[in-house]
């Protein structure tokens, strides 16, 4: 079951945030909270696209964890669209795009994410504005973590 924030009770986030993709089997992964992105995207270093009972999918592989590259999380997801995205040095790039739950804080709504390669970014996953208005959040730019710290995020992946 989805809980929506509300208008009276807006989620507040810091600059950074553990969130989870529960759907695309990510517990937990670190975000870039950008309200000067206007799409969110998440890290797959190989997209796959093909066909099922007539729509478009992708088969992607996501390192959740920037120093773990070890860590390999596969998902799969319908494709709602293919958008040309430009990214903050403005190179523009076609990306597929998909929509799955997003969870932070024990909320839980949609958001489409773009899929690209981001192995050289500080962060595995930016949550743009779109993402933000849907789920009622705000954004506290001096605030880091403000939905919880995780002390080790990799023994929450291998199970320990």
């Amino acid at each position: 079951m989805m809980h929506r924030p509300t208008e009276s009770a807006p989620l507040l986030l810091g600059w950074r945030e553990w969130l989870a993709l529960p759907e695309l089997g990510l517990p937990l992964i670190k975000a870039k909270i950008d309200t000067g992105a206007r799409t969110s995207a998440l890290h797959a270093f190989y997209v796959d696209p093909f066909s099922r009972g007539g729509n478009r999918y992708v088969r992607f592989g996501v390192h959740p964890l920037k120093q773990c590259a070890d860590l390999v999380i596969h998902a799969e997801a319908e494709v709602i669209d293919r958008r040309r995205v430009s990214d903050s040095g403005g190179h523009r790039e076609e990306r597929y795009v998909i929509q799955t739950p997003l969870r932070v804080a024990g909320r839980e709504w949609p958001i489409e994410l773009t899929l690209t390669n981001r192995e050289s970014m500080l962060f595995r996953m930016l949550l743009g504005r779109t993402a933000m208005v849907a789920g009622a959040a705000r954004v506290d730019p001096a605030g880091s973590f403000l939905t919880g710290r995780v002390e080790d995020a990799e023994a929450r992946y291998r199970g320990g």
